[in-house]
């Protein structure tokens, strides 16, 4: 299949809120796309000294609280191995993750981590949304990245848990914060193809099942940033048929580089898909193309993609769920599937 032409911008896409010569940023843009496939990654040669993940049962109502406590043992000593070793950094996430009231499904604290939370009452939620996290995110910045916690997918995960329940005294809803998947850095060649996440989906459509047996009456919601739209893509063409997979009503991609996919319909199924990206994110300078297995495929907010495009407001790539915003409120009736809340782009 050729590769994707993108649909000239109108006027009034144009005039939003970013008044930067568009031509300098599609150049600078194009040419970090370029730059990314000429940078390798020396090992460091040392042996991590974090220990893996510990066994843990399968996903089932009556496992939950055991697996919350057993992976909260597994933090703790993965905070004590950071405090011997003086991985600072490390350590300061993981004390966050060890205060009252938070729970985690999975952690896995080798390499740059792994860790799936969970806020609020997934056993009896009648909405799971599950927020995937895009490039450079790591245990190191699950809650926190510069001044904009939100950014994160602790910090984004509480900042939808938070707008739903101001919107309704009883939402009905549960968060997943998934970082179940090895996420790529920003500046690197897997950036630019759907390697991690072909790894991630699987692991994302594993996840579904073991929720499908915890709730089997939730309906679920995906929020995929940026190049986790990547992993929500593949993992919505690799099979759609299963009954975990027939529970997600909604798949929202924001700030997204292209999901592999040429079309929405490629994506649905029984889905709706969103697509929303601000007016000053600068992926909208990313070429979006897909050849020889290089890049990630059309703009999903392209006319000719076909989603249905929601008002990400005027912010950037790290401000769509910031307190307050237009794309929080957005993204959050999206959560709770309530498509009356969500205003067109």
């Amino acid at each position: 299949m050729p590769p994707h032409r993108r649909t000239p911008r109108t006027p009034a896409r144009a005039s939003r809120g970013d008044r930067r010569p568009r031509r300098p940023r599609r150049l600078l843009a194009a040419a970090a796309s370029v730059g990314v496939i000429m940078l390798t990654t020396a090992g460091t040669g040392h042996a991590d000294p974090y220990a893996g993940p510990v066994p843990v049962p399968t996903m089932a109502p009556s496992t939950l609280d055991v697996r919350y406590a057993a992976e909260r043992r597994a933090i703790e000593r993965a905070l004590k191995t950071a405090q011997d070793v003086g991985d600072a950094d490390r350590g300061r996430a993981l004390g966050a993750f060890l205060r009252p009231g938070r729970r985690f499904l999975y952690f896995d604290p080798r390499g740059r981590g792994r860790a799936i939370e969970v806020i609020g009452d997934i056993s009896r939620a009648r909405r799971v949304a599950i927020l995937v996290p895009g490039a450079d995110t790591t245990l190191s910045a699950f809650d926190e990245r510069g001044a904009k916690p939100w950014s994160t997918p602790g910090g984004g995960a509480r900042a939808v848990y938070a707008q739903a329940r101001s919107m309704s005294p009883d939402p009905g809803l549960a968060v997943v914060a998934w970082l179940g998947y090895a996420a790529p850095k920003t500046f690197s060649s897997d950036v630019l193809t759907d390697d991690r996440a072909s790894e991630g989906a699987g692991k994302l459509r594993r996840f579904l099942t073991g929720l499908h047996r915890v709730n089997p009456g939730a309906t679920v919601g995906l929020l995929c940033h940026s190049y986790g739209s990547v992993v929500c893509g593949r993992a919505a063409m690799d099979g759609p048929g299963s009954a975990a997979w027939r529970q997600v009503t909604d798949i929202a991609l924001y700030g997204s580089p292209g999901t592999t996919a040429w079309s929405a319909s490629e994506l649905s199924g029984t889905a709706r898909v969103w697509a929303g990206r601000g007016a000053t994110d600068w992926m909208e300078d990313v070429p979006h193309v897909r050849i020889f297995g290089l890049g990630l495929g059309p703009d999903p907010v392209s006319p000719d993609f076909g989603a249905r495009v929601f008002d990400a407001g005027s912010g950037g790539h790290s401000d769509y769920l910031a307190p307050g915003s237009t794309p929080l409120r957005n993204l959050t009736g999206i959560a709770l599937g309530n498509v009356a809340q969500v205003s067109d782009g």
